[in-house]
């Protein structure tokens, strides 16, 4: 579905990037425990109105109504993950240096923290309408550290995002959260102007390489550059070992097919190229495993690039269809899964066509004989959000682990990369193109990419922020003289 709702003018947008540099002072004075409850705030109304809004979400997404309710619970979880992150502290890397007349250089008084930096707009995505949209983990992030968020809407889930949009609203007045903390932006044009406005301090996006990076380049080429936290492409690739062809071949070729499938290969996780040994019959377990199914694409733009890339994929010399239709009308809904092969020496020298992401479900087998050969693909692979290494326990794998860490941020060893805990200790993000930064959109530490450090030097206590005083009346862990603790 493509929006149906007006663009948003340039008085309108202008009126909300106002408010929101009026609300900036007031958040980012305000305490964290107060900040803890409008996340809090927000959570609890999500989960009052699931049963409307879950339906809503089904009506223009064709998601399902079981993987659109876990969504959901996962978005107000992680909302209520950085109520507890502001309860914590430590997200503000509290430090003091005392005078030091005795250092080498001597130095004065030195403490620093982080401090939020301003508005900052939020790009929703269409395969997450809950997790990474309206009320997800960018905003989520934002809020916590006292950034008020302007959302530009996806066109791929328009009424959703107004209804999600009012019930945030709702809340945060509810909860004494300064008005202008939030507003919503819908259309392209708006988007470019929100990320040019010389008020917005940053920026989250979760899209395609075009999108994103032609957004990036904005905001890059701006008087003021700010910074583009972009999570564009990824194919993340997945080792299959020849032992563990050997040892587990079916339930590896299971798991695979089922991860690639997943919610129409519509992830960001989805694993799209598979070093696979040769000749162990590993791709006919793959062919036998992948589900006679045709599933819902997002929108008409999604379906016409799966169309596009699977055609180019499979028009590639070397490369052979070992499962469904690759020849898939862009103008229909719902898409076949599908299984392509090809072996490193092609990979290798076209990597361009080979090793780009195609979203939608499609993954691609590249066959390797050696340990070297193997190394030599895995080294061509782009910039991932995730690297997969099935093997079996006694194999001498530091050179392949180390190839795989140079490519992606996040290793598995285990299972398949479709899903993605929020926790404490996660990281979603890679060099690029999976992503234009070095920080992560999930778990705790996301918040750091609304933030920037500020050190106050011989300050008198009087002026200090709370987290910096002598007598710590936040109670957080704090680094003080090199040692970290409750000082």
């Amino acid at each position: 579905m493509t929006s149906t709702l007006p663009e948003t003018s340039a008085s309108r947008l202008d009126a909300l990037v106002s408010a929101s540099v009026g609300a900036a002072r007031p958040a980012a004075d305000a305490s964290d425990e107060d900040r803890a409850r409008w996340l809090e705030s927000v959570a609890a109304r999500l989960d009052l109105h699931a049963d409307e809004l879950v339906p809503l979400a089904d009506a223009e997404t064709h998601l399902g109504t079981p993987r659109l309710t876990g969504e959901l619970a996962r978005t107000t979880a992680q909302l209520r993950l950085f109520a507890a992150v502001l309860r914590e502290g430590s997200f503000l890397e509290a430090t003091i240096d005392h005078a030091n007349p005795d250092a080498i250089p001597a130095h004065g008084d030195l403490r620093r923290l982080l401090v939020p930096l301003g508005p900052v707009a939020v790009f929703a995505a269409s395969n997450f309408p809950f997790a990474f949209s309206v009320a997800g983990g960018d905003t989520a992030s934002a809020f916590a550290v006292g950034c008020p968020v302007v959302v530009k809407a996806h066109p791929g889930h328009p009424r959703l995002s107004q209804r999600v949009a009012a019930l945030v609203t709702e809340s945060l007045a509810d909860a004494g959260a300064p008005e202008g903390l939030f507003g919503l932006i819908e259309g392209v044009d708006a988007g470019i102007a929100l990320v040019e406005h010389p008020a917005i301090r940053a920026a989250g996006f979760t899209g395609s390489v075009a999108g994103g990076r032609a957004l990036f380049d904005r905001a890059a080429g701006r008087p003021s550059p700010i910074p583009f936290y972009g999570e564009l492409g990824s194919v993340n690739p997945v080792v299959v070992t020849a032992a563990a062809a050997e040892a587990r071949g079916t339930e590896l070729a299971q798991g695979l097919a089922a991860s690639f499938t997943q919610g129409a290969g519509q992830f960001c996780t989805k694993p799209g190229v598979v070093f696979v040994p040769s000749g162990v019959g590993f791709e006919d377990a793959v062919v036998a495993a992948v589900p006679d199914l045709a599933a819902t694409l997002l929108t008409p733009a999604i379906r016409a690039g799966f169309g596009r890339g699977l055609a180019a994929l499979a028009a590639e010399s070397g490369v052979t269809v070992l499962a469904g239709d690759a020849a898939q009308d862009t103008d229909v809904v719902e898409a076949g899964p599908v299984v392509l092969a090809t072996d490193v020496a092609a990979a290798v020298a076209h990597p361009a066509a080979l090793l780009e992401e195609c979203f939608g479900p499609v993954t691609l087998l590249v066959r390797y004989d050696t340990p070297e050969e193997l190394l030599r693909g895995v080294r061509a692979v782009p910039g991932s959000l995730t690297a997969t290494l099935h093997a079996q326990p006694d194999e001498d794998l530091a050179d392949l682990v180390a190839a795989l860490r140079d490519r992606a941020g996040r290793l598995l060893f285990a299972g398949w990369p479709t899903g993605v805990a929020v926790t404490w200790s996660q990281h979603h993000g890679g060099p690029y193109p999976s992503t234009t930064s070095i920080h992560t959109s999930v778990g705790s530490t996301a918040a750091r990419r609304f933030q920037r450090p500020v050190a106050y030097q011989d300050a008198p206590a009087a002026l200090l922020p709370a987290a910096l005083r002598d007598d710590n009346p936040l109670g957080i862990v704090r680094r003080v003289d090199g040692v970290l603790g409750l000082a």
